[in-house]
């Protein structure tokens, strides 16, 4: 598993989705980030400092809830692209005389080991190398601190599945990862204690044109057997119609079903494996270090 890629995640699609998608956030992401956000009540641990990865994608309005949560922690942002990231998040911004005592936010690369907590909104699900990602995750954690993420389960758009099938049309997206294989990459990254949750939540429209428009905005198709090239407007009126008679219920409205997978780990202290070969980052062995100090004294 440790040099498994996703085998229906074409790399440069997912690749050209992270420069191309739209610099706002979804409605369904900030929705996820609020119900993620409440599951905060639950952990004790006051972070001193906290990391968002990608807000502008992954909700700004989700950011500024957990930054209310943790007004005094210094903020890192993850962002591939700093300027529109910058800009993006004045649109959270309290006014200047509520920001005192407020600390700034530091954009850009993540350092290692400087946050107690890795908040990662709606995100996983597209990364064409997830067991990378998470590894970028927890060597920006510092020991002791969380991690906190969610993304789509297998079970999103399965209604949308079912309408390609019966066309004979190639799948209308990737396949989505389980929450349990979620969880032996977390372990197999390092964290500890994986604890992963699950819920459904369908949307509803009133017409196949805001449904697509929509799904437009949460990504895009990286199935290497995905339509290789452009469809014309028969294809679209010919996809509008199937909308209406798959998906619509006896309101008229279209539903579609996202599964929503909420994740949370620990980053424990790092231990020493002697076996092969190991790598260890220079702040896991200053940890490592530290405690063998204490631990003779």
């Amino acid at each position: 598993m440790a040099t498994d890629r996703p085998p229906t995640i074409d790399p440069v699609a997912a690749a050209r989705w992270e420069q191309a998608a739209p610099p706002r956030s979804p409605w369904l992401h900030e929705e996820v980030g609020r119900r993620m956000e409440d599951r905060l009540q639950w952990i004790r641990l006051q972070p001193a400092a906290w990391a968002d990865w990608e807000p502008v994608r992954g909700g700004l309005k989700a950011h500024a809830l957990v930054e209310r949560r943790y007004p005094h922690a210094a903020r890192l942002v993850a962002a591939t692209d700093v300027g529109r990231t910058r800009e993006a998040m004045k649109s959270v911004a309290r006014p200047w005389w509520r920001r005192v005592g407020e600390s700034s936010a530091r954009i850009g690369a993540l350092p290692d080991g400087q946050a107690q907590m890795l908040w990662a909104n709606m995100a996983l699900h597209l990364g064409a190398d997830p067991q990378a990602l998470i590894a970028q995750w927890h060597r920006a954690l510092a020991v002791d601190g969380f991690l906190m993420f969610s993304c789509l389960g297998p079970d999103s758009l399965r209604e949308l599945r079912k309408v390609y099938l019966a066309l004979g049309w190639p799948p209308p997206a990737h396949e989505f990862t389980d929450m349990h294989d979620w969880g032996d990459m977390l372990v197999h990254a390092g964290f500890a204690e994986p604890v992963m949750d699950m819920e459904r939540i369908t949307l509803t429209w009133d017409s196949p044109v805001k449904l697509l428009a929509e799904l437009s905005e949460l990504g895009s198709n990286f199935h290497p057997a995905r339509f290789a090239a452009l469809r014309g407007r028969r294809w679209r009126s010919e996809l509008e119609t199937a909308l209406v008679s798959g998906l619509g219920g006896l309101d008229g409205r279209l539903a579609l079903t996202f599964e929503v997978i909420y994740g949370h780990a620990m980053k424990p202290a790092p231990r020493v494996r002697v076996s092969g070969e190991s790598a260890v980052s220079l702040q896991d062995m200053r940890t490592l270090l530290q405690a063998e100090r204490n631990t003779r004294t």
